[in-house]
C-alpha cells in the first residue's frame, strides 16, 4: 500500500516556504509543488552528510616520504631497552 505524496500549490509554497521545509525535515516526507495542477518541483529531505572514514580519508591529500614502518631511533639508542 503506497501513500500519495502531499501536494501544495506554488503560491502557498512561496508564502510558507520556510515552514514547509522545516516540516519536510522533521517528518522526512516529501512535498510536491504544483503549478496549475501539474507537478513542477519536489521538496525532499536532505540526506545526512557522510563523514569520511578514518581509513583512506587522507588519500590524495598527503605524500609519504621515507620509511613510516621502522622505528625513528635505533633500538641501541633507547636506554630503557638496555
Amino acid at each position: 500500500m503506497t501513500m500519495s505524496m502531499r501536494e501544495i500549490p506554488a503560491g502557498r509554497f512561496k508564502a510558507q516556504c520556510l515552514q514547509l521545509m522545516d516540516e519536510v525535515q522533521a517528518t522526512r516526507e516529501p512535498i510536491v509543488v504544483t503549478k496549475r495542477g501539474k507537478a513542477v518541483a519536489k521538496v525532499v529531505p536532505a540526506e545526512p552528510e557522510k563523514k569520511d572514514d578514518l581509513l583512506g580519508s587522507w588519500a590524495g591529500k598527503i605524500k609519504i616520504i621515507g620509511d613510516i614502518v621502522s622505528p625513528v631511533f635505533d633500538e641501541d639508542e633507547w636506554d630503557c631497552l638496555k
